[in-house]
């Protein structure tokens, strides 16, 4: 099969259009025929060679997939070859005690497609069977591999850390981006009062289709003092902030007395400083 992979770690120069034999799937994995992969700042981060992701080199990247099953193995239950799926790319053992806990995230072999394993940036990939999911007939390929590991992480941020509930109010930060955009959809179905930030005004209009209540422009507001403002001094219950310690002191000053600061990703640094 055709690959797109890395040798060593670096710049986009260290990727290469090569052949890799196509995967041999176990007894409870299904062989998929990638249609789509997105793009995902995890992806970037590996290849310029994180230290959080080890991994044996040659790599193929690719977190997000969509595509049709081409193979299944014989232990496989309630998925079929021909069936439209995206991978949900979190990866674990299914055998644990975490993980027949529902808490697979916790599995001490845990890791995610793409970065453990070899990824979608290829024509196949092999996953746990228990780890695909069918698309729904009005989503496209290309739609559906848009959100896997960005739902996956803002709703582990939303509901399994968080803790929002009906009726909270919460601040995301940032609406133009994977997380924030799930996020603000995520937040407005549960019921809460959803405020976000943007760094152009072009982005406010999108944020408010999403489902935002508040949107305010970082770049020409101080967003803490609008949201003192508009929640009448309080602040907000919950802070979603995936950008790093570039706004930490703008989510920190933004909560209520009690409030959740819940924080991921670090795209600007990882090394924060608080007084």
């Amino acid at each position: 099969m055709k690959a797109v992979l890395f040798r060593a770690h670096g710049g986009p120069d260290k990727l290469s259009y090569e052949d890799l034999p196509t995967p041999t799937i176990g007894s409870e994995e299904v062989l998929v025929r990638v249609k789509a992969c997105a793009l995902n700042h995890l992806d970037i981060w590996i290849r310029q060679g994180n230290p959080a992701y080890p991994m044996p080199l040659p790599h193929v990247s690719g977190s997000d997939v969509a595509g049709i099953v081409e193979q299944v193995g014989n232990g496989v239950e309630g998925v079929t070859v021909g069936q439209r799926v995206f991978v949900s790319p979190g990866i674990s053992c299914w055998k644990c005690d975490q993980c027949l806990a529902g808490r697979d995230n916790l599995c001490r072999s845990y890791g995610l497609l793409g970065a453990v394993t070899h990824g979608g940036y290829a024509e196949y990939v092999k996953v746990p069977f228990r780890n695909v999911l069918p698309i729904p007939e009005n989503l496209s390929f290309e739609q559906a591999a848009a959100f896997p590991l960005v739902s996956v992480t803002a709703s582990h941020m939303l509901f399994a850390l968080a803790g929002l509930q009906h009726g909270e109010t919460v601040l995301i930060m940032g609406a133009g981006s994977g997380v924030g955009m799930m996020a603000v959809q995520m937040a407005k179905l549960a019921g809460a009062r959803v405020m976000t930030t943007v760094g152009s005004d072009d982005k406010i209009p999108k944020a408010v289709i999403l489902g935002a209540d508040a949107v305010f422009n970082h770049t020409k507001e101080k967003v803490a003092e609008r949201v003192k403002l508009l929640t009448e001094g309080r602040g907000v219950d919950v802070v979603i902030e995936h950008i790093g310690p570039e706004v930490w002191d703008t989510c920190l000053t933004s909560l209520a007395k009690g409030g959740r600061l819940i924080t991921c990703g670090a795209t600007t640094g990882t090394e924060v400083m608080l007084d």
